[in-house]
């Protein structure tokens, strides 16, 4: 009988409760303009502005994920993610202008999206200065490993795969895979 009721009491408390916490998590942050799709669970993530975020049908969310979105209140969606999208542990977006996110894509844990930089005149201290902002879009079924970092105006071709602690500061074909800092070609996919 006692292992029956620590079964019990795990499945109440790892299952239910996720499932229960991620709906209101769900309902709260619709309140607040967020746009999350059928069969999205929303684990304990950061945001300051929800209505910048739109989750599509069936995505997976690890918790710790940062959507910031960098500036001050306008209509949004900035932080797009289609339908199928898998985001680890950790990820963090650090968003100005936009990232699209392809459905079916795979982004492991730490990786990081900044679609700005500060300007680098001498003539007027850099914290002053306008930001240089590009945005980003990863398309279909891309594959990033493990603390990837992807810079402003970069565009991430269908499903390539980019290999884990890449620095992504260039556009990256459809079907190669790419790696390194700066992350550069290995091979195509076959």
């Amino acid at each position: 009988m006692e292992k029956f009721i620590q079964k019990v009491f795990f499945i109440i408390r790892f299952r239910y409760r996720s499932v229960f916490l991620s709906w209101m998590r769900k309902c709260f942050y619709a309140l607040l303009g967020m746009k999350i799709g059928k069969s999205t669970n929303l684990p304990k993530v950061y945001l300051n502005w929800p209505h910048q975020v739109s989750l599509g049908n069936n995505c997976v969310l690890e918790s710790g994920i940062n959507f910031k979105f960098d500036g001050i209140w306008k209509p949004g969606p900035a932080i797009v993610a289609d339908d199928g999208v898998f985001i680890g542990n950790s990820c963090e977006f650090n968003i100005s202008k936009g990232i699209r996110i392809g459905k079916n894509t795979m982004l492991a844990s730490g990786c990081k999206f900044i679609d700005h930089d500060h300007g680098t005149s001498i003539k007027e201290m850099m914290n002053t200065q306008q930001p240089i902002v590009a945005p980003i879009v990863i398309e279909e079924e891309v594959w990033m490993g493990v603390n990837c970092v992807v810079l402003k105006g970069v565009t991430i071709g269908k499903g390539a795969v980019v290999a884990a602690g890449s620095v992504v500061i260039k556009d990256v074909e459809p079907y190669t895979i790419v790696g390194g800092i700066p992350a550069k070609f290995i091979k195509k996919r076959t």
